[in-house]
């Protein structure tokens, strides 16, 4: 696991669960075990040749009460007590309380294809009607880092993934780590267009019953510098653990298929 340096005033343990529960943390990282779905696909393995055995192997390596033991372990480590109180203090207010019930929601919508045809209609419709809401809702991504984070993380993963399954004899990677990496980096431009283009469907649908005036102050809200740390800090710990645990997909998927290039 990458080593995280804690700050001298760390908070507590307890409170930092009270405050993961608070923000629905579970509920994303709950969210990283339908992201298993595209393991098979990068590489390229038919997950259906699996059986049950995929769905059973998903279920142990993405518990969810595993991988929130491992965030709030990194978190208590990291996360100061001053600026926990802060996000806390947001995420137990009406609106925080609203917004963390609508994300949760968004999050466990297993259905990704209608969601992501309601969030394009939705946006569309804005587009046309109330520009300057898709403005807030821009405002509001790049605010919580989501096009950044998730192209460094989706990269990050991506290679993780890819060196453990060689690693363990999954697959036989015919580059070396650096030409992978480098192979990765040069779709950046086109993920970029496509993470952002996401994101803002997922905005438009995820916060659809919130006025325009809400989600101006949840922006505001994210861009406070001790938020800023506190996002920083979660999206760093959730792409850590979903690393983590595509690593121990792929050490499990040894002994269950055969060697392949690729």
């Amino acid at each position: 696991m990458t080593g995280f340096a804690g700050p001298s005033n760390a908070a507590d343990r307890e409170r930092v669960d009270a405050f993961l529960e608070v923000t629905g943390f579970g509920v994303a990282l709950e969210s990283i075990r339908l992201s298993a779905d595209s393991a098979p696909d990068m590489l390229g393995i038919d997950a259906e040749a699996f059986g049950s055995e995929w769905s059973r192997l998903v279920r142990e390596v993405f518990d969810t009460d595993v991988m929130l033991q491992m965030g709030s372990d990194i978190l208590t480590q990291t996360l100061s007590d001053d600026t926990l109180e802060h996000a806390a203090a947001f995420y137990a207010s009406d609106l925080g309380k609203r917004l963390v019930t609508a994300e949760n929601a968004s999050h466990m919508n297993e259905d990704g294809a209608a969601k992501s045809e309601a969030g394009a209609a939705i946006l569309s419709g804005l587009q046309r009607v109330n520009p300057a809401r898709v403005a807030l809702l821009e405002q509001l991504n790049a605010a919580s880092d989501v096009e950044d984070s998730s192209i460094r993380a989706i990269q990050e993963v991506q290679i993780r993934f890819l060196m453990a399954a060689a690693g363990a004899g999954v697959i036989r990677l015919q580059m070396e780590e650096p030409d992978l990496r480098e192979a990765v980096r040069s779709q950046e431009a086109e993920m970029r267009v496509s993470i952002k283009k996401n994101a803002l469907e997922g905005s438009a649908y995820t916060y659809q019953a919130f006025s325009d005036a809400e989600v101006l102050a949840y922006a505001q809200a994210l861009e406070h510098p001790k938020m800023q740390e506190v996002y920083a800090l979660m999206n760093a710990v959730q792409y850590e653990i979903m690393a983590n645990r595509f690593e121990a997909v792929a050490q499990r998927l040894a002994g269950m298929q055969p060697s392949q290039d690729l």
